[in-house]
């Protein structure tokens, strides 16, 4: 089955493209892995600007309502721009809010900033795990089974393959939610989807730029694009970003049906997350060999996208995780 974006969809992410390939995205993420959130906070401005944010915020809260197909639209050209940040979990974090704040205080307080851009939220998966970007966010919230509840820094940055990835131990404080299992499992449920979708275009701006590099550098006279084996590696990267794509499309599709709680949902999700996180790991893999030594420079901009591919493949479900849905869903 073929999913194929409308007209608007299309050129919503043509938008994303053009608006995020004339900005310094790579200063951006060094800035980001430095510890300086200011260049990227200015992107993520920018970001917002498009709409990205408000495609996760009910329109009661000065958003758009939840968008999935337009989401996962957004968050491919968000990884085939490696932006940083928790764009991921911000998105997510709006979806848990919206349904899960007793009283609709804390959304109240957060969804209007986060359809403008104003406010940068990050999400935990529960208590003692690490949490992305806690010290550039201006709120930190974690979920335990059906509970939702604020969070605190505790202990400095923990190291990770990718430096952009800045990852942080939280305390957990008080409590938003006590009783909000089906929010819960929307948000998580979200943001497996999102790291799908960013590592689906993290893959693809892989095999871009390998398929560029391929056709410039020479051996024997003649560009090594040309070289069967080098062809075949370049094939089966493509190969697994093409099938991956209508798995993250059509998981979107199923989100944004009437049956949204239903475990074919987290089937499709579960199925979208594993093929690309495999599919860009695959594509890092073949970039980095086919670069050959310059692949492990840091000063080549391909780093930047090399150490995305195995966190986000591991981010918010595992493949041994997705795989073990998957299966579950269909006996």
């Amino acid at each position: 089955m073929r999913f194929l974006l409308d007209a608007e969809q299309a050129e919503f992410g043509r938008t994303l493209d053009r608006m995020l390939g004339a900005a310094d995205t790579p200063s951006a993420v060094r800035a980001w892995a430095a510890g300086d959130p200011g260049p990227g906070r200015g992107l993520w401005s920018r970001i917002a600007e498009t709409g990205v944010f408000a495609l996760a915020v009910p329109e009661a809260y000065d958003g758009m309502g939840l968008l999935p197909v337009e989401l996962a639209v957004a968050f491919v050209e968000l990884g085939r721009h490696a932006v940083p940040g928790p764009v991921v979990e911000t998105a997510a974090a709006a979806v848990l809010l919206a349904g899960a704040a007793r009283d609709g205080g804390a959304a109240k307080e957060w969804l209007p900033g986060i359809a403008t851009g104003r406010a940068v939220v990050s999400l935990g998966a529960g208590p003692g795990s690490y949490v992305l970007d806690a010290d550039a966010a201006d709120a930190v919230f974690v979920v335990a089974g059906a509970e939702v509840r604020r969070a605190t820094v505790r202990g400095e940055c923990v190291e990770s393959a990718d430096p952009a990835r800045r990852l942080f131990r939280v305390e957990a404080g008080e409590v938003l939610a006590g009783d909000a299992a089906r929010a819960v499992a929307r948000a998580t449920g979200l943001a497996a989807l999102l790291t799908a979708a960013q590592s689906l275009g993290v893959g693809l701006e892989l095999l871009r730029r390998t398929v560029e590099y391929v056709g410039q550098r020479e051996q024997f006279g003649v560009p090594i694009g040309t070289f069967q084996a080098v062809k075949h590696r370049l094939a089966d990267a493509l190969l697994g970003l093409e099938f991956a794509r209508p798995l993250v499309f059509g998981a979107a599709l199923s989100m944004a049906g009437p049956d949204v709680d239903s475990p074919g949902v987290g089937r499709d999700v579960a199925a979208a997350k594993v093929a690309a996180g495999e599919a860009a790991y695959r594509a890092a893999r073949a970039a980095l060999q086919l670069h050959g030594a310059v692949g492990y420079t840091e000063e080549l901009d391909l780093s930047l996208w090399l150490r995305k591919a195995r966190p986000l493949r591991d981010a918010w479900g595992t493949p041994a995780q997705c795989r073990a849905r998957v299966m579950s869903a269909v006996r």
